[in-house]
């Protein structure tokens, strides 16, 4: 009876282990106090961790993350429309009419190549290492763009207003694609284009609609990649499991620590990585 009890311990305990990896659970921890910290989309922290630290495939990783992020993306969502009514829907709407046609198109292309192709592996890594060091810029002069776009809204309100609608189409197209190819780009990266386009609008209705729209691009791009067989669901779960409370362990951080002090440290840690991508 004994014997049998332990055994069947023992069978659950390795099916546990088969499922969940507690290295992967420790890094989803660790990179969602820093997303907690900084609200620097996980994407740019999550996807070369798997590459460099695990050393997964970029598409891998890519197609891991987009999953990853379009689950955790939603409960914010949630938070952003449902307590502080904080979402754009139209700005929603303009991004997705360019993301999704462009994500489409760019997981077609990876079909048709073969997203495992070393040529197209270079061409993934290439755009991985480009997001990130938009990314890294994007922290670096977040305050002066967002400026900028203060200033040429001011000086030509109306021809500025007549551009945000096609801009933001544009915006969108850009995004899909970057992130359909890197899984970087729809967090820092359209926060920041969007601070651009539309200055005026608080900072958390900006951020309440790039989250919103991330999550039909990260979703229908996620879904994509798991169609090509980019997806590792041990490493999805234990990702999930560590960073959902890293993520609220670091919100709560985040009025402790200096953002002069982190930003600036994780931009420059994004170029280094990105760099190495490219290079």
């Amino acid at each position: 009876m004994t014997n049998a009890w332990l055994s069947d311990l023992d069978g659950l305990t390795a099916l546990i282990q088969s499922l969940f990896n507690i290295q992967y659970i420790i890094s989803g921890l660790l990179v969602g106090m820093l997303v907690g910290i900084t609200g620097v989309g996980g994407g740019s922290l999550m996807t070369p961790l798997i590459v460099f630290l695990f050393g997964f495939p970029a598409s891998t990783a890519v197609g891991t993350d987009l999953l990853f992020a379009s689950i955790t993306k939603g409960s914010g969502v949630f938070v952003h429309h449902s307590k502080h009514n904080s979402v754009e829907w139209k700005i929603v709407r303009r991004l997705a009419s360019g993301s999704l046609p462009s994500a489409l198109v760019v997981l077609g292309l990876l079909e048709h190549f073969g997203s495992r192709n070393p040529e197209v592996t270079q061409i993934i890594n290439f755009s991985l290492g480009t997001a990130l060091i938009l990314t890294a810029l994007s922290l670096f002069f977040r305050h002066r763009l967002m400026k900028a776009g203060q200033i040429t809204q001011a000086h030509a309100p109306e021809r500025f207003a007549h551009l945000q609608t096609p801009l933001t189409v544009v915006l969108g197209v850009i995004l899909g694609a970057l992130v359909t190819l890197s899984s970087v780009g729809a967090g820092a990266l359209g926060t920041v284009a969007l601070l651009f386009l539309y200055p005026r609008m608080p900072t958390l209705k900006i951020v309440g609609t790039d989250l919103a729209h991330a999550i039909p691009l990260t979703a229908v791009a996620g879904i994509g990649h798991l169609y090509m067989g980019n997806v590792n669901f041990m490493l999805l779960g234990s990702l999930l499991i560590g960073s959902l409370p890293g993520i609220y362990v670091g919100s709560h951080l985040s009025a402790r620590i200096p953002e002069y002090v982190l930003r600036p440290l994780l931009a420059s840690i994004l170029m280094l990585i990105g760099v190495k991508f490219v290079w």
